[in-house]
Order: C-alpha cells, then sequence, then structure tokens
C-alpha cells in the first residue's frame, strides 16, 4: 500500500535546476495577488455560535472561505451527491498528495480542536529527540497537566524513552506524555511559540495554541482546512506515519520486586490502544486503507477527528469537526465523507487547494500562493523541496489552479518562464502509508513489546 517515491539521487540534475527556477518564477508571480485577511481568534463566544462567520479564511480559494458546503460537479460527469444529514459544523475532503479540495463544509470556520491540536504538537517538536534518548520524569514535569486530562500513565521519577512517550501521545492522547515532552523542549510557553511559529509556516493561520496537549482553553482555536494542512505535513515525516497508524503497543508501568529476588526488580508493562476507532475497529468497523491520523475530544469542542486513507493507489485527507452529540458520529461521518470522496474524486473539480507552506520568500504571507497554486514547497520543518515533492505535468489541474491564467498574461521575457512553471503547477507529495494490517494480527498480542 504504497505511493511510488522519487529519491533526489534519482533525478537529473538538470530537473531539480529547472524545478528550483519555477519555484522563483511561481514565488515573483504569486507576489501580486491579494492577500486573504488574517482573523484574529475568535472569543469564547462566538465560538459558541451556531453559524459559522459570514467572512472567513481564504487560504487556498474563496470558495473555501464561503460559508456552507463548496462541491464543483465536473460538466456531463456523474458526480455522487455529498452525504445526506451530515451534522458536522465543519469538514474538508481533500487529496493527500495533489492538495486538490474536492469538497468542504466552513471549512475555515475557527472552533476548538481539541486532541487534533497535537498533531500540531508533534509535527513541531518530532525532529527534536531522538526516539531511544531517556528522561526521568520531575513531578514539575506533571504539575500544570488539566483537570480531567486524557492520560497514558506516566509516573513521577520513572524514567522514560522518547518513543514510549510519542506512543503515549499517538495513542493514548495522554497529556501527560505532552507535558513531559514539553519540560523536555525547554516548557509549555516555549513549545506553544514553536507550534504557533510552525502553524504559520504551514500557513494554517486559523490555528492559535494556547496549550500544546488541546485542553480547552480561551481562544485556543484551529479549523478543518488547517487541521489537514497539518497532518499532510506530519505525514511526510517516517516517525509521524509510523505512531498514528500504530494500533496497540506495550506502556512501561511501574517497578516491581521480584519474588524470591532480594532488591531485585522488573519494570511491569501494559498495553494501550489507539483511541481511532477507524484504525482500532473499536465499536466500529475499521475503514479500509485507513492509516491514522488523530482524534480528540473535549466538553467544548465535542468530537473532532481527521483521518488518512489509500484505496486504489488515491490518497485522501478528511477531518470532521464538531459533529452532533454521539461518541461515534464523527467517526460515521468521517466514513461516509471518505466513501464519497473516493466515489466522486474524478467526477468533480477542486473548489480549493491545500496551500504549500510559506517559505522565505513569501515570508509567511496569508495567501501569497494559496489562490494561485503556483508554488511548491516542503511539507514542513526542514526538509528539501526536492525531497518533498513529486512533479507531474497535468494541463487540466495547471488551469484549475489559476498558475497558467497568470501566466498567460505575461509579455516579452516572461513567457520563458511559463513552460516551467506550468510543469510544477501540480505538485504531487510522496506519501506512502504504513500497512496497518499488520497491526491487528492477533487481538491479545502488541506488535510493539515496549
Amino acid at each position: 500500500m504504497c505511493v511510488p517515491t522519487t529519491s533526489t539521487a534519482s533525478r537529473p540534475r538538470g530537473l531539480r535546476r529547472a524545478r528550483l527556477l519555477a519555484l522563483a518564477a511561481a514565488t515573483l508571480l504569486t507576489a501580486s495577488l491579494p492577500v486573504p485577511t488574517a482573523y484574529a481568534a475568535p472569543t469564547g463566544e462566538e465560538r459558541d455560535k451556531k453559524k459559522p462567520p459570514a467572512q472567513m479564511s481564504t487560504i487556498g480559494g474563496a470558495r473555501l472561505g464561503e460559508p456552507g458546503t463548496q462541491v464543483d460537479p465536473r460538466p456531463g460527469a456523474d458526480a455522487p451527491k455529498v452525504p445526506k444529514k451530515l451534522t458536522a459544523r465543519s469538514w474538508i475532503v481533500a487529496d493527500a498528495e495533489t492538495g486538490h479540495v474536492l469538497g468542504a463544509h466552513n471549512a475555515h470556520w475557527k472552533l476548538a480542536p481539541a486532541s487534533t491540536l497535537k498533531m500540531l504538537f508533534a509535527d513541531t517538536l518530532l525532529p527534536k529527540f531522538p526516539k531511544e534518548m531517556e528522561y526521568e520524569v520531575t513531578p514539575a514535569d506533571l504539575a500544570d497537566v488539566g483537570e480531567g486530562s486524557s492520560l497514558v500513565g506516566v509516573k513521577e521519577d520513572h524514567t522514560y524513552t522518547v518513543e514510549d512517550l510519542w506512543l503515549g501521545v499517538f495513542l493514548r492522547s495522554g497529556n501527560d506524555a505532552v507535558h513531559v515532552l514539553s519540560a523536555m523542549n525547554g516548557g509549555i510557553g516555549r513549545t506553544v511559540k514553536q507550534m504557533n511559529a510552525h502553524a504559520k509556516e504551514l500557513r494554517a493561520l486559523d490555528t492559535h495554541a494556547v496549550s500544546p496537549d488541546g485542553y480547552d482553553m480561551p481562544g485556543q482555536v484551529s479549523s478543518a482546512y488547517d487541521l489537514t494542512l497539518i497532518a499532510r505535513s506530519g505525514m511526510q515525516k517516517a516517525d509521524f506515519r509510523e505512531y498514528v497508524s500504530t494500533v496497540r503497543a506495550q506502556f512501561p508501568g511501574e517497578w516491581k520486586k521480584k519474588k524470591g529476588k532480594d532488591g531485585e526488580k522488573k519494570r511491569k508493562h501494559f498495553e494501550i490502544q489507539n483511541t481511532n476507532r477507524l484504525l482500532t475497529g473499536n465499536g466500529i468497523e475499521a475503514y479500509p486503507g485507513i492509516a491514522g491520523v488523530k482524534n480528540g475530544y473535549t466538553s467544548n469542542a465535542g468530537n473532532t477527528l481527521t483521518a488518512v486513507a489509500e484505496q486504489d493507489g488515491r490518497v485522501l485527507l478528511v477531518t470532521v469537526m464538531h459533529p452532533e452529540d454521539g461518541h461515534l458520529k464523527v467517526y460515521e461521518e468521517t466514513t461516509k465523507l471518505f466513501d464519497w470522496g473516493f466515489a466522486a474524486a474524478d467526477a468533480v473539480r477542486p473548489v480549493g487547494e491545500l496551500a504549500p507552506p510559506a517559505t522565505p520568500e513569501t515570508d509567511a504571507k496569508p495567501g501569497a500562493d494559496g489562490e494561485a497554486g503556483g508554488n511548491e514547497g516542503s511539507p514542513g520543518g526542514s526538509q528539501d523541496p526536492d525531497e518533498a515533492s513529486l512533479v507531474e505535468a497535468d494541463d487540466e489541474q495547471a488551469g484549475s489552479g489559476g498558475g497558467m491564467k497568470i501566466a498567460l498574461g505575461l509579455t516579452g521575457g516572461s513567457l520563458v518562464l511559463l513552460a516551467l512553471i506550468a510543469y510544477v503547477v501540480h505538485r504531487r507529495w510522496p506519501m506512502a502509508l504504513p500497512d496497518v494490517s499488520r497491526l491487528r494480527r492477533g487481538p491479545g498480542k502488541s506488535e510493539r513489546e515496549g
């Protein structure tokens, strides 16, 4: 279950040079585009409103800033209709590789993200610590964990590897593990600041983190669009893909004295299971081709979920936020949207794009190329753009993305850049999804033995 990738070493040097020139050209072309408005984080009163704002961000395309459902069937195509009776306040269906948004509903509505915000936490901190690194937890590390938080069972004065802690974050959504990793990173304040900076790099400008774990806090918001951007970035990282697709694992517990052996102790382990029911099949049928990403729940946010799945070589991302009450509703509606997306992918035109990350040239300006679709960037962090994307020519996407329309208006020497820009407009991100079927063999046996 893999999508073909192209390594830097296998690409002709001339192609790499051409792509870099095209990136620079696209940046010049998009510099004069109108910049969508950046909106301040809403207050608690605004988050409680039943209707989306009349004006929302237009990063990724103007239609994504409009309230209501956005779908564009191709003329003459027998496009399936969007599922009826969806209750989510906001949702989005996007092609994870091309960045095409196939359908959306209030995509930029700023809402409480709950634990789906942990995707941003992970995408920000994962590269910082080797997974085999060990850390002894102090009482101060756990002092500020919010009341009623989901916990994996981290204990003070016990030592854990970084891998243990990330398993606690991804599988059990453990706020205790999040706080320990934040302490290792220099504290909650520093971590949140880095998360917000990374959100800006990803062009996730609806997102404002206040706590690293998604615990309900005033002003802490994200959107279906942003969570999808963040998940797409995270899925470029091998560790991220591995953790979000792990169904169950063994987590270190307390030390126990061995029977009959003076002073000798053995550390007990206990099984933890992923809380993403589309992955585990716990109470609902596991979705075919599912490979992550993250679910969440708080009393303020209700249920939220971002999920990724692959079928017949196509990889889709679906985010659902704030459906009606019912602990399975978010999974049921995500399943319906996956089914619709896979069936409709070739029968609808994109209503928007997942914007590429900001570059030093665009200086993280909102919407500098989000609507044009003419730039290409790395999937976050320090990855090389050449490592991050697999480019294919696609005349139809060049027209719908807007980059070609801008280029056609140029004259003189600028026409030399036209072919290069057309070549990079259709950007693909390789996404080799893990085979999670192996993780379901033997209901009582963990594939990871802590």
